[in-house]
């Protein structure tokens, strides 16, 4: 029996593909329900290692009926709202989008019923020995595996099995926020924002926003800034905004018209060349195993593994160090090199040459 914490796309993933396979498993996650919380925004879905990873899965056609049509279309725009750059999405595009709870509903819904354990939230883990586990959830109740996989995201409760290396903020947070019926509530800015994303961003500083289904428009503002100063006040949208001062009316009403109470996401990476020693019987995925600046690639990266993981395991009956070992040896390089992409993009993204980085970046694309 395969025992995964987290159920995450990597974490999913790795349950649908080991299920193809005719392997036990079991999916323990802490909240209650699928619907428990929101599941962020859209995804694009790379050819390389998400799309790949859902083929393993058996449901890239079913995926493909989820895209959002048009979300491929990227627009940078000044502070003033003048257009930089403007690529519509004339279907050429293969990076398709899709909203993350689709996609993690897709993944739920290939699963058979009871495989994941909803309401099981990890509090302690002991190593028992012989590569066993004991799992202590909230409730007081318990569970021993045979394989553990912690597919718990950044705080991860199994990676101290492996690593003392924890998450450490990397200077910029995010802000998230919506607007609803944009097309006819919110029209300058749904036209600013155009049919897929944009981001207009200055050395510091950023507003970025995607057009979602059913015209809601998800915003993320990005601010260089210490932990301190967001924690010195409530991150309100005035607070926010003020910011932006000066910056065209239809950019900062995606922050002072949001409709939902601001979210503050602080970003954190763990080291870029995070790995571990083997250790019998437990494993890691996704942001567990190698958390890195937002560029696009995470979602993606925690399916691969996902996949790649449950391939490993399935060449390997009854031998789950050769399993894990053969995983990790493609882990920790593929983790390293994209940890070290990401961190050159998110300069581009959002260090001191910016907007010209974003632009040549885009154009050289």
């Amino acid at each position: 029996m395969i025992t995964i914490v987290g159920a995450g796309l990597g974490g999913l993933t790795l349950a649908r593909v080991l299920h193809l396979h005719n392997i036990p498993v079991t999916l323990y996650e802490g909240d209650a329900s699928a619907a428990a919380r929101t599941q962020g925004g859209q995804l694009d879905i790379h050819e390389q290692n998400g799309q790949l990873a859902l083929k393993a899965a058996g449901l890239f056609e079913e995926f493909r009926k989820h895209i959002h049509e048009g979300g491929e279309a990227m627009r940078i725009l000044g502070p003033d709202g003048s257009t930089l750059f403007d690529e519509p999405d004339d279907g050429s595009g293969h990076r398709p989008e899709i909203l993350r709870g689709d996609l993690r509903q897709l993944l739920i819904d290939s699963l058979p019923e009871g495989t994941i354990k909803w309401g099981h939230k990890v509090t302690a883990i002991q190593a028992i020995g012989a590569g066993r586990h004991e799992l202590t959830f909230a409730d007081g109740t318990t569970a021993i595996t045979e394989l553990l996989v912690g597919a718990d995201g950044a705080w991860s409760r199994v990676r101290p099995l492996l690593s003392e290396a924890q998450p450490e903020y990397v200077g910029t947070s995010f802000v998230e926020t919506y607007l609803y019926d944009a097309d006819e509530r919110h029209a300058a800015s749904a036209k600013a924002v155009g049919t897929g994303a944009m981001m207009a961003t200055v050395p510091g500083k950023g507003i970025q926003a995607h057009r979602e289904a059913n015209g809601v428009l998800h915003t993320y503002v990005s601010l260089t800034r210490p932990q301190e100063w967001f924690d010195a006040a409530p991150v309100t949208a005035a607070r926010v905004a003020a910011e932006f001062e000066g910056w065209a009316p239809e950019l900062t009403a995606l922050i002072t018209d949001g409709e939902t109470p601001p979210v503050l996401r602080p970003l954190h990476t763990l080291p870029m060349e995070h790995r571990w020693e083997r250790v019998p019987g437990v494993t890691l995925l996704g942001d567990a195993a190698h958390l890195q600046v937002p560029n696009g690639e995470g979602a993606n990266l925690a399916m691969y593994d996902g996949a790649e993981l449950g391939r490993a395991i399935a060449a390997h009956p009854g031998d789950v160090e050769a399993a894990l070992t053969e995983y990790e040896a493609g882990l920790f390089p593929r983790s390293a090199a994209e940890s070290a992409e990401a961190a050159r993009d998110f300069e581009r993204f959002f260090g001191p040459d910016t907007p010209q980085s974003v632009l040549d970046l885009f154009k050289s694309a």
